[in-house]
């Protein structure tokens, strides 16, 4: 499987995930001219529609997107009511199988209560939405800290070698809180640099790893549900 990362509006990402026969999920199309483009420059065939939750930044291309290539839109299941024209939706923990595609629905509450995460186990790879950033981790604007602190360490416990695929370049940002609260920290400061080098050349600063982020995100190093409420405040001020 490759993985396309396709800048929408001012700093969201959208993916592509492409399997040996040209045949794509696109996940959270932020808006749809970006993906066309690509698609139809590379002969891709868009068969499904990943939404990890319902904020308009990661559904606006869903209706343009399904209507032309004919694409199923794949949902969480309480979501059905805010993500229009659903083909399949999905439970909690079920593993969702179509064609060449092969993923375990995660439900990860806290942004929103619908939230959820597309983990392909046999790739390694995960689509974690506005839950988990590299380097940081989404406001709560619906769920509780709990609900967040806990769909973080949902996600600390996937392999660690599995790449991050989130739905914002906001990660240079999120390392100066980072360092900020823990500036003493090596393998941070390191990822920093390199992140840096990225933003400069105009590359992508994802994926992350889960490795990475145990390492460097300070919210998944918060040991405590107090600790991370705490964090996630100075964050919002930030």
């Amino acid at each position: 499987m490759l993985v396309e990362t396709i800048r929408c509006l001012e700093d969201n990402f959208s993916y592509i995930l492409i399997d040996q026969n040209k045949n794509a999920c696109v996940i959270d199309p932020s808006e749809s001219e970006p993906i066309i483009n690509f698609v139809e420059k590379n002969n891709i065939k868009i068969k499904y529609i990943l939404n990890t939750h319902h904020h308009f930044d990661h559904i606006g291309g869903n209706k343009e997107i399904k209507k032309k290539y004919n694409a199923k839109i794949v949902a969480y299941k309480n979501d059905l009511h805010r993500i229009p024209d659903v083909d399949i939706s999905l439970k909690n923990n079920q593993i969702w199988t179509a064609e060449n595609f092969k993923s375990k629905i995660i439900h990860i509450p806290g942004h929103t209560n619908g939230h959820i995460c597309f983990f392909f186990e046999n790739e390694k790879i995960a689509f974690t939405g506005d839950t988990l950033f590299s380097l940081g981790c989404g406001r709560i604007f619906e769920g509780t800290y709990k609900e967040m602190f806990t769909s973080l360490k949902k996600l600390k416990e996937l392999p660690k070698e599995t790449k991050i695929y989130c739905g914002h370049e906001y990660t240079l940002k999120n390392s100066e809180f980072c360092l900020k609260y823990d500036k003493n920290n090596k393998r941070l400061q390191k990822k920093i640099n390199e992140i840096k080098n990225k933003v400069n050349n105009n590359i992508p600063t994802v994926p992350s790893t889960i490795d990475d982020e145990i390492a460097c995100n300070i919210f998944l190093r918060a040991k405590t549900l107090g600790e991370f409420s705490k964090l996630r405040d100075l964050k919002d001020n930030f």
